[in-house]
């Protein structure tokens, strides 16, 4: 059957996670690094603790607590205004560099964002990066108060689209997303931003660090049986496997 849209997963997949370090070792010179990774796997974390309590609250508000976990757990304190600063950072993450040429080259084909973020954090980050008016659509957990892998989030993005799983390739670099993605029908491409044997070599070359253990536990593929249709080191290798699958 073929490609009738692609749907991008945003955090870790469009945009880069790690370009808060910036913001954040500027707030805490000397803790940037410690703070970016522990915030976003925390980050992560909330939106499965909330799902599976049914206490669902939106992504900025996880953003937010996420963010006040880490710095208490370092034993740093930011006074409010400090606090919603670096925040902030989530709205203006960098585009990766091959991202806008892949969007660009997967024109005609539908696209969309289906991602946890809360609708008025898509539409700043989308805004920011200048890919808003390359996307038909994009789709958010909000809408149904469940984050992913939850199956009822893939299932939105078929009666968004109108579409059958069948129809639609799902692109992440979460291994979770993967194989929620995978699991419910969809074909899956996994963009690989590290591969298994840099990571291995980061691993063993010096004292494990907080990036180098992010990128073992949320940038590999999960060991649950569902592994993508697909996998590329780069967006933009998207453009032809789709035009051949049109």
């Amino acid at each position: 059957m073929p490609i009738k849209a692609v749907v991008f997963d945003a955090y870790g997949t469009l945009f880069d996670v790690q370009s808060v370090a910036g913001v954040t070792d500027t707030a805490f010179p000397g803790h940037g690094g410690t703070i970016t990774q522990i915030w976003r796997l925390k980050q992560l974390e909330y939106t499965w603790l909330r799902s599976l309590m049914g206490r669902y609250e939106d992504f900025w508000s996880v953003t937010r607590a996420s963010l006040d976990f880490t710095l208490r757990t370092l034993g740093l304190e930011a006074p409010p205004e400090l606090l919603a600063r670096i925040a902030a950072a989530y709205d203006a993450l960098a585009l990766y560099p091959e991202a806008l040429d892949a969007l660009k080259g997967l024109a005609p084909t539908r696209l969309a964002i289906f991602s946890n973020g809360s609708p008025s954090m898509l539409a700043n980050l989308t805004r920011h990066a200048g890919i808003d008016g390359l996307l038909e659509t994009v789709i958010s957990v909000d809408e149904i108060r469940v984050y992913k892998p939850d199956p009822r989030g893939y299932r939105l993005v078929e009666d968004r689209l109108g579409l059958s799983r069948e129809e639609i390739l799902f692109v992440s670099s979460n291994g979770f997303d993967i194989a929620g993605a995978k699991a419910y029908g969809l074909t899956v491409a996994r963009i690989e931003r590290i591969t298994q044997a840099a990571l291995r070599a980061e691993l063993v070359s010096r004292e494990i660090g907080p990036a180098a253990m992010f990128k073992a536990l949320r940038m590999q593929p999960e060991q649950l049986g569902e592994p993508a249709d697909l996998t590329i080191s780069a967006l933009t290798e998207l453009v032809p496997y789709v035009a051949a699958r049109r």
